[in-house]
């Protein structure tokens, strides 16, 4: 981040080799996802203090693909490789429902909804800062590698979660409005610090998909499987959070994708999973692993907060700070 932010250049390329080398796990590993974010941070230009010039300077792009190359390389050995369907587009999509309806997992949003306290409830609302404060961005890199109907569907997409125009309804400014709402700050990477790795894996991942242009069929697949498994969890979230006393300010961006993401399913598992599968046999196997990678990564930052909350501990970093 000295780097980044003061061209205080060291030899973190080598540092990265010997952190990747080391690491257990690189998905939960908080040095390796931190410095995974920062680099992306840089090239959303999300955070001010990072100096645009370096955004493409040669040794931060090779420290950024050794710990890519790690990351995806985890992704892809701990997932199963699934079943391929016909490269067609209705095959792909019933495909993409299968694996989305096998995801049977603990259920976060059931949680929020019946028994989460209002601590859990604003920790919560802390982890989906790292996304969700810059929601569609990731997903937005494809619109100039796509072409044709993929392209067609995904802009449709992107366009809803951008407010149709309208800045007051882009769901990145319903979410500042749900934090700020609940008391929290909607500066972007302010929570940073408090949240474990493995949620900034989940952004990390739809980041290195979205960036690398030959994991284009990883990055719609997972918009595929985000946007098929959003509608119920996000009503679910919102009755949990009135239960706790949060008004519309707050509850209106989960009430938002209620309805949106039930549309944007169809759209994203037909028009432009399916149809790039047609357009681009090639691209089905990455397809399907980022569907999957998605399902898994999420998955396991809700195991995180569950895991904690029922020991009675916060699913934030030990040393973290009062969020509230």
């Amino acid at each position: 981040m000295h780097h980044l932010s003061a061209r205080a250049a060291t030899n973190h390329t080598v540092l990265a080799d010997a952190a990747v080398a080391s690491s257990p796990d690189v998905e939960t590993d908080d040095d390796l996802q931190v410095a995974l974010f920062a680099l992306y941070a840089s090239a959303y230009g999300s955070i001010a203090a990072f100096d645009p010039e370096l955004e493409w300077d040669p040794s931060l792009i090779a420290t950024r693909g050794v710990i890519e190359r790690a990351f995806e390389a985890a992704l892809r050995a701990r997932l199963p490789e699934p079943d391929l369907p016909a490269a067609t587009a209705d095959a792909v999509a019933r495909a993409l429902f299968a694996l989305t309806a096998a995801d049977t997992g603990p259920s976060l949003s059931r949680y929020l909804a019946k028994k989460a306290t209002l601590d859990q409830a604003h920790e919560f609302l802390v982890h989906r800062t790292i996304y969700t404060l810059r929601e569609a961005d990731p997903h937005s890199w494809a619109i100039p590698r796509l072409t044709g109907r993929p392209k067609a569907a995904l802009v449709e997409i992107q366009s809803d979660e951008y407010g149709g125009g309208t800045q007051g309804r882009m769901h990145a400014e319903l979410f500042a409005r749900a934090v700020r709402g609940a008391g929290l700050s909607d500066a972007y990477g302010a929570y940073v610090d408090d949240v474990p790795a493995v949620t900034l894996a989940s952004h990390n991942a739809m980041s290195m998909f979205g960036l690398n242009r030959r994991l284009l069929g990883a990055i719609v697949g997972h918009l595929a499987a985000f946007e098929m498994t959003s509608s119920i969890p996000n009503r679910l979230y919102a009755e949990g959070l009135r239960r706790l006393g949060f008004g519309d300010d707050v509850c209106g961006y989960f009430d938002e994708h209620v309805e949106a993401d039930a549309v944007h399913e169809q759209i994203a598992a037909r028009d432009l999973a399916g149809s790039l599968a047609e357009d681009r046999p090639d691209l089905l196997p990455d397809i399907l692993f980022g569907a999957a990678a998605c399902l898994s990564v999420d998955g396991r930052v809700g195991e995180h907060l569950l895991d904690a909350w029922s020991r009675g501990a916060s699913s934030l970093r030990a040393d973290a700070e009062e969020v509230r």
